[in-house]
């Protein structure tokens, strides 16, 4: 019994990384369509690949608020060494035919594409990623997300492409945000 648990895994696990590969050159696909303005607002981040920008970061948030000239500001915090980080920056929708393409930049000439290819019709997770597959966020309106939905957008994730081996968990420890 434990042989064949151990053979079922290893075929799993093959068959997760051959369909990574075989998705990995495919074009990204994005959701059919976004409600900007439900989608505005605060974002827990549940998972995300390691970024330098985020290195050593708990608690992240994004807040997404829509400005007078119709780009979407973005305001990125956590917490790092004790102490809230904040960065602030603007998006713009790239593909006005689904809302689903954004192009958000930091800091002038530099941006990054920001495509929405997960999310629930209710607008309780989005799952973002980058067509060139070294980015990737799983969000959610609340600092936790039950096992079932995260282990459905990480599979999902994989679907698409994207190598989810690299996918770590974000601490969302609300009290210490409080506290800080």
């Amino acid at each position: 019994m434990k042989k064949e648990l151990i053979a079922a895994s290893a075929l799993l696990g093959i068959g997760a990384a051959a369909i990574v590969l075989s998705n990995r050159n495919k074009p990204l696909k994005t959701v059919n369509t976004v409600d900007i303005e439900k989608y505005l607002g605060k974002w827990y981040e549940i998972a995300a690949f390691p970024q330098s920008f985020e290195k050593g970061c708990s608690n992240t948030v994004a807040e997404y608020s829509l400005m007078d000239d119709g780009k979407i500001q973005v305001k990125n915090t956590c917490i790092k060494d004790g102490k809230i980080k904040e960065a602030i920056g603007v998006a713009s929708v790239d593909d006005k035919k689904t809302n689903a393409k954004l192009d958000v930049s930091f800091f002038w000439p530099f941006n990054g594409k920001y495509w929405i290819i997960a999310l629930a019709p209710d607008y309780s997770y989005a799952v973002v990623g980058h067509p060139n597959r070294k980015y990737l966020w799983i969000l959610g309106r609340k600092p936790q997300m039950d096992a079932m939905t995260y282990n459905h957008l990480v599979l999902l994730a994989a679907g698409k492409g994207f190598d989810i081996r690299k996918l770590v968990k974000t601490v969302q420890d609300h009290e210490l945000l409080v506290a800080v």
